[in-house]
């Protein structure tokens, strides 16, 4: 007999942010996030994600992907050589019925979930619930799956959403404990925002995030200024489509690429044009995937950051695997919302984040 398959439930979810929370291509007041959870004889894994709508994703979109794969997923663990996979949500079974009884392998179809779903916030979603599946069956842990010799704890950035010099000020100030503030720039007062963030919160690392709003013609000068104000990293400059300029200039301060990095077929371009990458769950579709998209970025000499979409806890947990040893680390997206979890991270005041079991991945 088979083992029992897998049962797959989807919602979306809204969580409402602490005010509103702005960047270059505009404000919002709530999160929506689609929630994943895989049962298996009473054992449920959950997982999240925030659907990317500068890519084209929604909330409607993310679901009806997951829909697709729907019967690939339920039949993960039942199915060994499943062969070649037809379409989204549909196992070629004329051979790999004859399997017979097989143990149960979530780490076999997590990998296996690579060729179902594209990488996006889809996959990262499913790819989350069978983590944390797999670490309530089995007892252990996610982050020791993951290679870890203890739970993970990290300090996230927090993050200042765009607005004038001096409510970015004021804002830096009530958070000094943050020993790094991430600014929301747009290519306007940028270097007032940067010195008036500088000036309440003088011991902080500062770096920011442009989210591609930067003119071309405005980069290098700007990239003069901030490294005169000791800016420590710089996101995203300008929009991918414009990014080959970087290769001309000189880089007095690093940069990260965001919007212009998703999965390995981008490393090779943008190890020529950027420092950093920044490692977002919802673009590279999954932590399964982005174990190894880490270790092939360093490879590169691109050094990693890890970030986020203004999310739960729930989003944050897997990602704060991937974060271990890295310089910059912004999973700051709980700490944006009015409510979050319950339970939830442990999320200190200073930034830092300790694992919780109970929430995701056991242990």
């Amino acid at each position: 007999m088979s083992p029992p398959a897998l049962s797959l439930t989807v919602a979306v979810e809204v969580f409402p942010i602490r005010g509103r929370f702005v960047i270059s291509r505009g404000a919002r007041t709530e999160s929506r996030v689609v929630t994943v959870a895989i049962e298996r004889e009473g054992v449920v894994g959950r997982g999240e994600c925030v659907p990317y709508a500068h890519f084209g994703e929604t909330p409607e979109s993310v679901v009806a992907a997951i829909e697709s794969a729907r019967r690939t997923i339920e039949n993960a663990g039942a199915i060994e050589n499943a062969g070649a996979i037809e379409d989204a949500g549909t196992i070629a079974d004329s051979k790999a019925n004859e399997a017979g009884e097989l143990a149960v392998e979530p780490g076999r179809d997590r990998a296996r979930l690579l060729e179902v779903l594209p990488a996006g916030a889809a996959r990262n979603a499913v790819d989350a619930a069978l983590w944390d599946l797999e670490a309530r069956r089995s007892g252990v842990p996610a982050w020791r799956e993951a290679g870890l010799d203890q739970a993970p704890v990290a300090r996230t950035v927090r993050t200042l959403s765009l607005d004038q010099p001096e409510a970015m000020a004021a804002e830096a100030s009530a958070l000094r404990r943050f020993a790094t503030l991430k600014l929301k720039l747009d290519g306007g007062p940028d270097a007032e925002r940067v010195a008036a963030v500088r000036a309440a919160a003088p011991n902080a690392t500062l770096i920011v995030d442009a989210n591609e709003a930067w003119s071309p013609a405005i980069v290098e000068e700007r990239l003069a200024t901030l490294a005169a104000l000791g800016v420590a990293m710089v996101e995203q400059p300008v929009a991918p489509a414009h990014d080959d300029l970087l290769r001309e200039i000189e880089h007095p301060v690093p940069l990260c690429a965001d919007e212009a990095f998703h999965t390995a077929a981008d490393l090779d371009r943008v190890a020529a044009r950027y420092d950093l990458v920044n490692l977002k769950l919802d673009k590279t579709g999954g932590l399964t995937y982005a174990l190894d998209l880490r270790r092939e970025a360093e490879a590169r000499g691109l050094e990693a950051m890890v970030g986020c979409m203004v999310a739960t806890s729930l989003s944050m947990a897997p990602a704060l695997i991937l974060a271990q040893g890295l310089r910059f680390v912004d999973l700051d997206g709980p700490y944006l919302l009015a409510r979050d979890r319950e339970p939830g991270l442990g999320l200190g005041d200073d930034g830092t984040i300790e694992w919780n079991g109970e929430l995701w991945g056991g242990g």
